[in-house]
């Protein structure tokens, strides 16, 4: 199982998601061509679909766009909190699965002491809950 995670910055919150350049083998294969779609499942079983395209020249720089601003919506999520994409390889059909995770940033006092799962889905960032 492949996996990229990363700490979301207020980039990535506010106009897509900048993915480490190492973490492309996480992602389908973009076989020569620039984008990419594909479909990652939640917590909450809601499907995503995602396009990550890097550049045509130069270093490849890849991001997410394509409801990835909806996905960061609907999960009320802020700079400083984590995301994780799984790559799962179904043997039977050599077919990819992706599966997304958000974690809210746990803090007391401005110490940060871990990240929990957002599993709730709300259009309301204030309605957000954390588990």
């Amino acid at each position: 199982m492949a996996k990229f995670s990363k700490k979301l910055s207020k980039t990535d919150v506010r106009k897509r998601l900048a993915v480490p350049t190492r973490s492309l083998s996480s992602l389908p294969s973009f076989d020569g061509a620039h984008a990419v779609y594909f479909q990652a499942v939640d917590e909450s079983g809601e499907v995503w679909t995602f396009k990550c395209s890097i550049r045509k020249r130069r270093h490849p720089k890849p991001v997410l766009s394509k409801d990835w601003l909806a996905f960061v919506d609907s999960k009320g999520l802020k700079a400083g909190d984590m995301i994780e994409f799984h790559k799962e390889t179904n043997k039977a059909a050599t077919a990819h699965a992706y599966r997304v995770r958000a974690e809210r940033q746990i803090k007391i006092f401005g110490v940060v002491f871990g990240y929990a799962p957002i599993t709730a889905i709300s259009h309301d960032p204030s309605n957000v809950s954390a588990i």
